[in-house]
């Protein structure tokens, strides 16, 4: 297992081993004793699945404010996704500063997204799965996020000619200068 920092050394590029034959593959997409290796030490809690039909398909930027604030590890087992985390950890030297990663079913990487940032994604190819786990569980009354057009934070999302498909509700995220609940 590869682990890699990003231009944000808290967002960690995870890239599992892929061993493959004729057959197909099999890889150890998780392996706790490897991240203890690496100095990582996460207890996730919850696996979540999600299924996007359509290119442009925008999911984000969400995250959930403490006690169920999350540590995300992200992965794509179907399709094509590029991956974004803003750090709103005010006392941050990187606030309102991004990171984006392609994540692939065929370049296998993973993102570590952890707590303080907002997290979300774009399909690239129709058909797209993305499988992450998580360190707390979903609570609804701690489910915030961040408006991912905010021209502050400058995300170049590349679109489809229609668009971003988007939520009601991820229409509505603020700026992030408006944002009430960055962490500290």
């Amino acid at each position: 297992m590869q682990f890699q920092a990003t231009d944000i050394p808290a967002v960690i590029i995870v890239t599992p081993k892929k061993h493959g034959d004729a057959r197909g593959f099999f890889s150890e997409v998780y392996k706790e004793s490897e991240w203890q290796k690496a100095g990582l030490n996460y207890s996730f809690v919850q696996d979540n699945h999600s299924f996007s039909a359509p290119v442009g398909t925008l999911r984000g930027l969400h995250f959930q404010t403490p006690p169920f604030a999350q540590d995300k590890l992200i992965r794509v087992t179907r399709g094509r996704i590029l991956d974004v985390a803003v750090d709103i950890r005010r006392s941050s030297p990187t606030f309102g500063k991004h990171v984006a990663v392609e994540l692939s079913a065929e370049n296998w990487r993973q993102l570590l997204v952890p707590i303080g940032f907002a997290h979300g994604f774009v399909t690239l190819e129709p058909d797209t799965e993305v499988q992450y786990k998580v360190t707390a569980l979903y609570s609804a009354a701690n489910d915030r996020g961040l408006a991912y057009d905010d021209p502050d934070v400058g995300i170049d999302w590349p679109l489809p000619p229609g668009g971003a498909i988007l939520s009601e509700k991820d229409k509505r995220w603020p700026r992030l200068r408006d944002l009430a609940d960055a962490f500290d």
